[in-house]
């Protein structure tokens, strides 16, 4: 997949998100990329904009029972609302995912995978499972490949395949085009936030050695 074709991929993604349309776990990794990185934030209040301007260009369609359905709208009883402010919390995890999960990084229940490969798993809704992962620095994934398609947000840390360089708030695309072999900065461990759809498919050698132990 070429880079012009990944950010394509990635734009389809933001549209998505705006227009309602993603898996929840996808939708909480976009929000969890919004509070991280600023750079597509303009675009998705672009596209917000253009999506309002389309819904006021919608003629009207008549309501039966309008002036009924207000009456019993008016005489329902109100809830006061009570106003609860939000209490900060110093998380090393964007608030969207921090709040989804409930604890900080320290506090997961991590599960090692491979020697300097440990995964938290946070989800699994929509046909998606949601998963983070803790990679030791300087480690490199299995090559692999997927039935279906891989989002990866990076958390902490950086990694490279052959794509480029991804580092905190990037988002990286692969599908089962993309066979690929990630391999963690040399500097500092990268956690990832990655939701998959389908399944992934070890393909080096030293991958199907370990195919066993990734399982479950």
């Amino acid at each position: 997949m070429d880079a012009s074709r990944e950010r394509e991929q990635f734009d389809a993604l933001l549209a998505g998100y705006v227009a309602g349309t993603l898996a929840e776990p996808a939708r909480l990794l976009v929000r969890s990329h919004l509070d991280l990185s600023p750079v597509n934030r303009g675009f998705v209040r672009d596209l917000e904009a253009a999506g309002g301007a389309m819904l006021e260009e919608i003629a009207p369609v008549k309501i039966d029972n309008r002036d009924a359905m207000l009456a019993a709208i008016f005489q329902a009883p109100a809830d006061e609302p009570i106003s609860v402010p939000r209490k900060v919390v110093k998380t090393r995890l964007p608030a969207p995912l921090f709040d989804f999960i409930g604890k900080d990084v320290a506090d997961l229940p991590w599960k090692t995978k491979l020697p300097g490969l440990k995964e938290y798993r946070v989800a699994e809704m929509d046909g998606c499972s949601a998963s983070l992962l803790w990679i030791r620095a300087g480690m490199a994934m299995p090559a692999h490949t997927h039935h279906g398609s891989e989002l990866t947000l990076v958390l902490e840390g950086g990694f490279t395949d052959l794509h480029g360089h991804y580092v905190r708030g990037d988002v990286a695309y692969a599908d089962d085009d993309v066979d690929h072999r990630p391999v963690a900065d040399d500097d500092e461990d990268c956690i990832c936030f990655a939701v998959t759809e389908g399944s992934l498919r070890l393909t080096g050698p030293i991958g199907r050695l370990f195919a066993p132990f990734m399982r479950g």
